[in-house]
């Protein structure tokens, strides 16, 4: 893998994982068409890393809140938002149940079937579909108003989202919306439920590594360049959903699922 190379698939990273127009499907069209094969599994986790840094520091706030809720609850001193806090954390271990359960079910499929590059076509398609969709919907939930109903949708959409040319960001949020959460939770909790799936999907990686030799200035680019990206592109996307405007996003996908399907 060269520098350019490298520099290119952390900026496709960087933007299609959090922007809704899938971050896999777009790296399997990207090396299929610059002749790349199969990239290093070193690389491929290592480039989680910086997406994952990204989410934490957006969101900052609201994990550290989290965690003092959790400590506030073992210690028995509860605060004002604990409850809120420690309701959001309910769903979210709620989601990442339901996700790792269905994530599991669509990646053996996945590996059974091989999804062709034309198949990661259509799913772009079914994204853009799908973002359209969103657009009616405008519930009013807060953190203080989930529950077990709300986990469950949010993960199951989660788990579709391991598929190629489906955005797992546009899927989880659409859903959010759906189940009724508010466009202002809907978007962070996509991506504070994110959190639990980006780790075990690493730690499930890990075994796989081989020690291959890389050049440690051709990482470095990639690392950095996926982060800086990454960041621009969820700050990005926050706006957007706060407007209203996911459906944009299908303006993009439904020519590229076009092209992909014709050329692919």
């Amino acid at each position: 893998m060269t520098f350019i190379e490298s520099i290119l698939l952390g900026i496709i990273q960087g933007a299609t994982e959090f922007l809704p127009v899938s971050s896999s499907g777009h790296l399997m069209v990207a090396r299929s068409f610059m002749g790349l094969g199969d990239i290093p599994i070193l690389f491929d986790i290592l480039m989680h890393f910086p997406t994952l840094i990204a989410i934490l520091l957006v969101f900052r706030r609201r994990v550290a809140g989290i965690i003092l809720s959790i400590l506030h609850a073992a210690s028995g001193k509860k605060r004002e938002n604990d409850g809120e806090n420690l309701r959001l954390l309910a769903a979210i271990v709620v989601a990442t149940l339901f996700t790792g359960l269905i994530g599991l079910a669509v990646d053996r499929i996945e590996r059974t079937l091989t999804i062709p590059v034309k198949g990661v076509g259509a799913l772009f398609i079914v994204t853009a579909v799908i973002l359209i969709i969103s657009r009616f919907f405008a519930g009013k939930k807060t953190y203080g108003d989930l529950g077990f109903r709300e986990g469950l949708i949010t993960g199951v959409a989660q788990g579709i989202g391991v598929l190629p040319g489906i955005s797992r960001s546009g899927i989880t949020i659409s859903a959010s919306l759906g189940a009724g959460i508010s466009r202002e939770k809907a978007g962070e909790f996509s991506f504070l439920i994110s959190i639990p799936a980006i780790l075990a999907a690493l730690a499930l990686k890990v075994k796989d590594v081989e020690l291959l030799p890389v050049d440690p200035l051709v990482l470095a680019a990639g690392l950095i360049a996926c982060f800086l990206v990454g960041l621009l592109s969820l700050l990005l996307l926050m706006r957007l959903i706060r407007k209203g405007r996911l459906y944009l996003f299908s303006l993009y996908l439904v020519p590229l699922g076009v092209i992909v399907l014709l050329w692919g």
